[in-house]
């Protein structure tokens, strides 16, 4: 199958600098509505993967997500979300990025060229089988990506990929391939745009769904959550007394005590 790059389109808008900032503002906001409906079209394939994710994970695997720029960007936030959100350990969900953590905040030149140093980077977490691991990159091309996506395959790691190009060289090494096609940028080639945001999209699915299914989730309720700071502390604080007989006043000393609320839910239980 031939490989297009739509990433690479030119947009349908043109003089951009001549535009006013409303005009531009409500051009972008329209192309930014059709996001959702692409990353619809990609669910059967997520929950494809977040199936196949579950079981390995409670086996004792870990997901691992590898990019560059702002693919490796948007991986890197939301591995790093997992463990507040969901109260799991940090090596749950990790997130690697061409360049290492200076990349995050700097562009680091030429790193995203080096087709063995996504798989040289997952060295040092000594990778197993049980492991999976999704390359993000909105052009599907990225050696960084697709270097690491063929030796984790290679070495019989499940593997997945987020693109934004039909048919790209990254999926040929993806056991799931998850290919959002947004079209081409408001500003041709800024896939920090549409591209990103499907990405950003497609993360939280997968996370999200896949913590629920894990069990760190209780209802509808974050009730592993870390309590890193005043609000989260309050907001346990209510999300028990909402779901219990304790006044607010019990509901947070023993969220305090006990460190979670699932604890505090645990122990009223037994109470009764």
């Amino acid at each position: 199958m031939s490989f297009i790059r739509v990433t690479e389109s030119e947009s349908k808008y043109h003089d951009l600098e001549k535009k006013s900032v409303l005009e531009i503002l409500k051009d972008m906001n329209a192309e930014d509505q059709t996001v959702p409906l692409a990353v619809e079209k990609c669910i059967p394939e997520i929950a494809s993967l977040v199936e196949n994710l579950v079981p390995r994970m409670q086996e004792g695997g870990r997901l691992f997500y590898i990019g560059a720029g702002t693919s490796g960007r948007l991986g890197v936030v939301d591995a790093s979300e997992c463990p507040p959100t969901f109260g799991v350990p940090d090596d749950w969900v990790i997130g690697l990025i061409a360049g290492g953590d200076n990349a995050i905040r700097k562009a680091v030149e030429f790193a995203e060229d080096n087709e063995t140093a996504a798989w040289n980077d997952l060295q040092s977490f000594v990778p197993d089988p049980l492991d999976s691991i999704i390359g993000i990159a909105s052009s599907g091309t990225t050696p960084y990506v697709l270097g690491g996506l063929r030796y984790a395959q290679a070495a019989g790691l499940l593997t997945a990929c987020i693109c934004c190009n039909p048919n790209s060289p990254i999926s040929q090494f993806a056991d799931h391939k998850i290919e959002c096609i947004v079209g081409p940028e408001y500003i041709t080639g800024s896939t920090r745009l549409k591209s990103g945001t499907a990405q950003k999209l497609i993360l939280n699915m997968i996370s999200s769904s896949l913590m629920i299914r894990l069990g760190r989730v209780q209802g509808n309720k974050m009730v592993d959550m870390a309590l890193s700071n005043q609000k989260l502390i309050d907001r346990g604080a209510k999300m028990i007394a909402h779901l219990t007989q304790l006044d607010a006043d019990e509901a947070r000393e023993r969220l305090l005590r006990l460190g979670s609320v699932r604890k505090v839910l645990e122990e009223v239980k037994k109470e009764i």
